[in-house]
Formats: C-alpha cells, sequence, structure tokens
C-alpha cells in the first residue's frame, strides 16, 4: 500500500536520486516517459530541492511503500490569478523500473487533494511541448490544454542541458471542486 507524506531535509539525497533516475540519463529510458532525449545534465539539484522545502508555499510529496521512496510531485500555491486561487503540480517523478503501476496517477490524485485543502480552484502545470505521449496521459486525468505557451529555460544549465533548441512549455490546467 502507498503512503504519502511531505518531504523533509533529511529526503533530498534520496529526492535527487530518484529525480535524476526518472528523467535523465541511461536509466530514465527504462520508464515510458522520459526527458532524456531532450536533455542532458541535470534535471534538478539540491540546492533547489531546499528551496522547495524552505519556501512555505511549495512541499514536495513523496509517495513510499514499506519506507522505499517510488516517487514524488511538487506542489505549490500560486495565490490569486483571475478570480481563482491557482496551485501548480511540477517535478513528478516515478522510479522509472515501476512507471506503469499506477504510483504516478496516485501522486496526482494526492497532489489534487492537498491543493483543495488549501482552497485551490484550480491545477496547474507545464510539460515539454513534444512530450505528447505525456500530455496525453494528463488528458486521460481531466487536465485540459490552455492553449498558453511559455519558454523553455534553454540557456540555464540548471534545468538541463538541450539538445534540441526547439523546447517550449505546454501550460494545462484543471478545475478542482472544493474539498468535501
Amino acid at each position: 500500500m502507498l503512503s504519502f507524506r511531505a518531504a523533509v531535509t533529511a529526503d533530498i539525497a534520496a529526492l535527487l536520486a530518484l529525480v535524476e533516475k526518472a528523467f535523465r540519463g541511461e536509466s530514465a529510458t527504462r520508464g515510458w516517459t522520459h526527458e532524456a532525449d531532450l536533455l542532458g545534465g541535470q534535471r534538478t539539484d539540491a540546492q533547489a530541492l531546499t528551496e522547495i522545502l524552505e519556501n512555505p508555499n511549495q512541499c514536495l510529496i513523496l509517495a513510499e511503500r514499506a519506507d522505499a521512496l517510488l516517487g514524488c510531485v511538487m506542489l505549490a500555491d500560486r495565490g490569486e490569478r483571475d478570480g481563482r486561487r491557482i496551485a501548480y503540480l511540477g517535478m513528478l517523478a516515478v522510479d522509472p523500473d515501476l512507471q506503469g503501476g499506477g504510483i504516478g496517477g496516485a501522486l496526482v490524485n494526492e497532489v489534487e487533494r492537498r491543493a483543495r485543502e488549501f482552497g485551490a480552484d484550480c491545477i496547474e502545470m507545464t510539460v515539454i511541448k513534444s512530450r505528447t505521449e505525456l500530455i496525453a496521459w494528463y488528458l486521460r486525468r481531466g487536465y485540459i490544454l490552455t492553449g498558453r505557451e511559455e519558454p523553455f529555460p534553454l540557456d540555464d544549465p540548471r534545468f538541463g542541458l538541450p539538445k534540441t533548441r526547439a523546447l517550449s512549455f505546454v501550460v494545462l490546467d484543471k478545475p478542482l471542486t472544493p474539498a468535501g
């Protein structure tokens, strides 16, 4: 059975290993969706993870089974925009050897539940535009393409080393029904 909890500073090394394994390098290609063909270098670093944990408007949610880290997702409270309270879902990562087993979907359900708890009306995310299989996965879960796009930070190695300059993000969102 999966359990969920908020990450703490002591989890940073394990989180960093999980995220890098899920998104970059040969290990990532064992999963059904990854960025290894688009980006080299790092996906994140210990400093970025620490900054998330130290920000009162963000958290990293861990999925564990028998105290083993299987996946994570970042949740942020983005505040009010256009009369709606916006949550942001990011850095959804599942061990590539376990992808396809429902852990990612369970993490998305948990992050949506927590977003409702703090009063979010909507949850949004960005996905690299060429990751069509991942976009389709979110669409099946009720997310909608907003028509908005955002630039990828091509020249910031903290986010990876692009293998192509044709990278951008699409923005997806999903209305959230009130907690109850």
